[in-house]
């Protein structure tokens, strides 16, 4: 045990010496009202002494929290921070159930994964950046409702997967600097944009700066070549998932991919003022029921 404040402890000296002086007065001053004989008993004024000397135990308590006494605990770990891009087609063919789907399960999947920051990028044609990264995962969820497709200008109508992630890529970069970096890409469509190789470019692109996509394909059909190729690049995977039970099992199985990482940060000093709080307590107790009989008197 430690103190942050030793110097205080010097203070103790005051109940030592006082208590010096409780045990070694006399018996006091003898009233002959009776015109009697008494008997001298050493241990009453023992006894008298011990709870004069209560008070002065409590100073000693008061002065050693005062103190401010502390142990070392063992190392405390830290959650690693986990940066997660959430890139959600609203293109018209995630209109209705196909996009119920997928905000249900992106929102447990927020709950699930509390303590990481996550971003928002909704995309068709175009791409808006509807929430930049944040650990406030409620502001996530309460968005969503707002990114429903029927809601969305006519010019997200298509769907370019390639230049979604290109966007979420750059923005990624711009808001992160440690941490792992996770794009997790919502779509239930082809894409225009990611032939003629364009789709392994992308991938090795966002493989050098350590992102990883995982695709999630809201559709019966087969997931897309292109597509398949581009997350695997980076080290990702992709799934199909038709109906709620099955997105929530891909989205426990990214989570599980992609653990919560916890670093050690070393001891550190913690505050231990229980053991003296407790003595405390009991020596108020102590006083308390001393005061109802065995208070000395000077006769």
């Amino acid at each position: 045990m430690t103190f942050a404040h030793p110097w205080i402890l010097l203070l103790l000296a005051i109940p030592v010496i006082l208590a010096g002086g409780v045990f070694t007065r006399g018996a006091g001053i003898v009233s002959p009202s009776d015109h009697g004989q008494h008997r001298t008993r050493p241990w009453l004024t023992r006894w008298l002494g011990f709870f004069d000397a209560v008070p002065l135990a409590l100073l000693a308590v008061a002065i050693v929290i005062l103190a401010q006494p502390q142990t070392l605990r063992p190392p405390r770990r830290e959650r690693s921070l986990t940066n997660i891009q959430i890139c959600l087609d609203v293109s018209g063919s995630m209109t209705g159930r196909n996009f119920e789907l997928a905000s249900k399960a992106v929102e447990d999947f927020t709950r699930a994964r509390e303590g990481d920051a996550f971003g928002l990028t909704l995309f068709g044609v175009q791409q808006i950046r509807w929430m930049p990264l944040t650990k406030d995962l409620d502001a996530i969820r309460n968005a969503l409702p707002f990114a429903n497709p029927e809601h969305q200008p006519s010019h997200m109508g298509g769907t370019m997967i390639g230049s979604a992630l290109r966007f979420c890529h750059s923005n990624m970069l711009a808001e992160t600097s440690d941490g792992d970096r996770l794009i997790v890409l919502v779509s239930d469509g082809m894409s225009g944009d990611l032939g003629g190789g364009e789709a392994e470019t992308i991938g090795e692109e966002l493989k050098s700066d350590g992102i990883v996509v995982y695709h999630i394909h809201i559709d019966e059909s087969s997931v897309p070549a292109d597509v398949r190729d581009l997350v695997e690049a980076t080290g990702g995977d992709a799934f199909s998932g038709t109906d709620g039970s099955s997105l929530k099992a891909i989205f426990d199985h990214i989570g599980k991919m992609k653990p919560a990482r916890f670093a050690p940060i070393g001891t550190v000093p913690l505050d231990e003022y229980g053991p003296f709080a407790l003595a405390a307590l009991v020596l108020l107790g102590v006083h308390g029921f001393g005061l109802l009989f065995a208070r000395y008197t000077p006769w």
